[in-house]
């Protein structure tokens, strides 16, 4: 006698509401916080490269004319001359005065500001991201005019350290200063930028939000109405 078969209901399976698929939609991106400095590389492409070498960058080019290693001990001398006759102006705090003028004046030209300020066209802006240390003798580096920039902040560092009597205070004030006005000059630091506190994207980690759960179909309590309950809805009978 054959055994009797057994039929077993059809299992169907449905997704929730909470789904894989739906918890990643409701997935919020947030940006993460990278370092406070940040070293962005300055690249050239073949273009710019052959617009620069159009025209001769009157910009740079003087730092290699008669008088121009010149300018900088008289510019020392003059804002010397001129912080000293101050009343009350003691060596200390003149020596370190001019220091700080000249290395922030350095830094600014040389520096901090890109691109040319006249006959930027001719060059089709080959050297708008380019400051004026990395356009002196086409990038190249430790050449004589370079080799001369280097030397005078340190030279002006080492007086003003002499003349300040050794202070200890003085000393690091000055040769804070120094380290900002020469690193830029360093070949290691040459096409890049150190950003401070810089603005980036998001990182693309998403940090999940709160998954919205459908309603329940019951309605919360107004005050006073703690211990009421729902009243059925009205029913009529065919």
């Amino acid at each position: 006698m054959p055994s009797p078969a057994i039929k077993l209901p059809p299992i169907q399976i449905t997704s929730t509401h909470l789904s894989p698929t739906r918890h990643v939609a409701n997935l919020k991106a947030r940006g993460r916080s990278n370092s406070i400095v940040k070293v962005e590389q300055v690249t050239e492409n073949q273009e710019q490269v052959l617009d620069q070498s159009l025209y001769a960058n009157i910009n740079a080019e003087w730092v290699n004319r008669k008088g121009a290693w010149a300018m900088h001990p008289l510019l020392i001398l003059t804002g010397k001359a001129l912080i000293d006759s101050i009343p009350g102006m003691t060596q200390q705090v003149s020596w370190t005065s001019v220091n700080l003028l000249y290395m922030a004046l350095s830094y600014l030209m040389f520096h901090y500001v890109t691109g040319i300020p006249f006959h930027n066209d001719m060059h089709g802006g080959a050297y708008d991201d380019l400051t004026l240390w990395e356009q002196i003798d086409d990038g190249a580096q430790y050449t004589p005019a370079k080799k001369w920039l280097l030397c005078v902040p340190i030279a002006l560092f080492l007086l003003s350290t002499h003349y300040t009597h050794y202070n200890p205070w003085v000393f690091a004030i000055n040769v804070t200063a120094l380290v900002f006005c020469l690193l830029p000059k360093l070949p290691m630091f040459h096409h890049k930028r150190l950003r401070f506190l810089p603005d980036d994207a998001g990182s693309g980690v998403s940090t999940p939000i709160t998954p919205n759960f459908p309603p329940s179909g019951r309605q919360s309590p107004a005050n006073g109405d703690v211990n009421s309950t729902p009243k059925p809805a009205d029913s009529t009978l065919d």
